[in-house]
């Protein structure tokens, strides 16, 4: 519809796609209603790979499995406003009579990110043009996951655009962290966080194209993986930047727990996912990796206490030295890293951001219909890129030489759409920006197992946070950049004594990155928020990491640091 009677389409869609959730919510056999029981609990209270066990067994019936955690996944939605699309009944309660009772999941409900395809139902990605459309056929992910055995329940929200670590729409509404409802849980994949966080779920999948399922660990405490591409699928989904390939989305797996995180991510790579879709390397689970590294006596763990562009602030850094402090007891060696001077992480967000941005928004943009709100940090992204080129540059000429703000003044010139010629250059420069990473970790001063570092510079953002600071994402984005495989795993919560900045402290004099990011930051309000920390290797390294994860969560409770997750209402 033209413009601007697309208005009244908008708003009949938000009404007519919520009303469905409820009715849906509410239509629901009795069982998802009920309190929580002893039998619930039971399940409840077992690892995923003990769920398998006793389906294979026959000890147990995919069906009560499902209900136990739908029932939990529905108080989550009244607390944090999580799902989407309820695919229980119809859908997952019909599914799960013809559940693949052999397979390495079998009965385990797996909710998905709402971009992920699954037939029967819509993949809004948050813009009401997209309602009404439900897709005919299960996306990739969907059919492996359905083959393995397990049953998709319910898809999660996610913010509009894709690009923040807020997670709020005008068709869905804003989903809230449970640790704290006036912070967000994450973004993009904040649905997901919000839910595994609770308890209604112990597996989920994500995105991750600058942070998308890292932060939300971070920030909502639950534990995941971004994995490299071409090991995980990526066909089958919606997204808000078709074509964009500057710095690749990646589906990655997300978890309530390190052992689920770990069974999951190796279950899944079992399935051969090759095999269902082009993009996807032949390359099977590597036992011998995962083994030679949980053995291995000493680690040498490289650490990057900062991204060189926004300070971690102190929840985040003591996060970090507890971790160093639990590593070194343990016996492993620590490495001081200076990352590359010419591949500088400051260097990795201008040339990311560049790189994600080369339409000018132009793409997210293109599917808003009239009144339809944007997150409050991707309008900020699109104002800066949609300026005229002579009043960007008088900006720019304003920020570096009277603020004296070198680096956000280059950081804002930057965005900006870009010609095929332009995006060939940017292009090149991310093909040598990662040689050099890979010539620099090469060498024998380097030469570290893994890189240690914050997910974040602060910890969750409250509601609305994301419009100052939309650009401080450079702990992430860097591993994007480079493709490298990366976990999140949460360490402690913010203590408003321990975490508050020193007296006197002041943003004046940091970049405009930093001070956006800081302008959030109060330990007294976040007390309680988790605080996680980022386990970096080389591209395609997902049984390393994941190894060096478990690592580190075992070096952490032996010094009575292990991390206590959100208890289930």
């Amino acid at each position: 519809m033209i413009t601007p009677f697309d208005y009244f389409e908008h708003r009949r869609a938000c009404k007519q796609k919520q009303i469905e959730r409820s009715d849906r919510i509410a239509n629901l056999p009795p069982e998802y209603h009920n309190p929580v029981s002893s039998q619930d609990r039971s399940i409840l209270d077992k690892s995923v790979e003990q769920l398998v066990q006793d389906v294979h067994n026959h000890t147990i019936n995919p069906i009560d499995i499902l209900r136990s955690y739908g029932k939990v996944a529905i108080k989550a939605h009244a607390k944090t406003n999580c799902l989407t699309e309820v695919m229980i009944n119809p859908g997952a309660e019909q599914w799960v009579e013809d559940v693949n009772l052999k397979g390495p999941l079998a009965g385990i409900p797996v909710s998905l990110k709402d971009s992920i395809a699954v037939g029967g139902f819509d993949v809004s990605v948050g813009y009401s043009r997209n309602t009404g459309k439900s897709y005919a056929h299960d996306g990739t992910i969907v059919r492996m996951l359905k083959d393995a055995g397990a049953i998709p329940y319910v898809k999660t929200n996610l913010p509009i655009s894709l690009l923040s670590f807020e997670s709020t729409n005008t068709l869905w509404g804003r989903t809230t962290n449970p640790h704290n409802a006036s912070y967000s849980p994450g973004g993009s994949t904040g649905g997901e966080s919000a839910l595994l966080a609770f308890g209604g779920g112990r597996l989920g999948i994500g995105s991750d194209v600058a942070g998308s399922v890292r932060v939300p660990a971070h920030f909502s405490g639950i534990y995941s993986l971004r994995c490299s591409t071409g090991r995980w699928p990526k066909m089958g989904m919606n997204t808000s930047m078709p074509g964009q390939e500057g710095v690749a989305s990646v589906f990655s797996p997300m978890a309530r727990t390190l052992p689920d995180l770990l069974y999951f991510t190796k279950s899944f790579i079992g399935m051969k996912p090759w095999e269902y879709d082009h993009s996807v390397h032949p390359i099977p689970w590597r036992s011998d990796v995962y083994e030679r590294t949980k053995e291995q006596k000493m680690l040498r763990i490289g650490v990057m206490e900062s991204d060189g562009v926004v300070p971690p602030s102190p929840a985040c850094a003591r996060a970090l030295r507890t971790t160093i402090s639990s590593l070194s007891s343990a016996g492993h060696t620590i490495v001081p890293l200076t990352p590359p001077p010419l591949a500088t992480p400051a260097n990795a967000l201008i040339l990311a951001s560049s790189l994600l941005n080369t339409d000018g928004c132009r793409t997210f943009l293109s599917f808003f219909r009239t009144g339809e709100q944007n997150d409050p940090g991707a309008a900020q992204l699109a104002f800066y890129a949609s300026l005229p080129r002579p009043v960007k540059y008088l900006h720019y000429l304003w920020v570096k030489y009277v603020s004296r703000d070198t680096y956000w003044a280059e950081l804002l010139y930057e965005l900006r759409e870009r010609s095929a010629y332009e995006q060939w250059k940017l292009v090149a420069r991310r093909e040598a920006f990662r040689a050099e990473w890979f010539a620099w970790w090469n060498r024998e001063d380097v030469g570290v197992d893994v890189i240690l570092c914050p997910p974040n510079a602060t910890p969750a953002v409250p509601h609305g946070g994301m419009k100052d600071a939309v650009s401080s994402c450079g702990y992430t984005f860097l591993w994007n950049l480079l493709d490298y495989t990366a976990g999140v795993l949460p360490v402690a919560h913010v203590d408003a004594e321990l975490d508050a900045l020193p007296k006197g402290f002041g943003a004046s004099g940091m970049n405009g990155v930093a001070r956006g990011a800081y302008q959030h930051y109060d330990a007294e309000r976040m007390q309680g928020l988790p605080v996680g920390v980022q386990v970096v290797g080389r591209r395609l390294e997902e049984e390393k990491v994941l190894a060096v994860m478990e690592r580190v969560f075992g070096c952490l409770e032996e010094s009575g640091e292990k991390y206590k997750l959100l208890e289930m209402e």
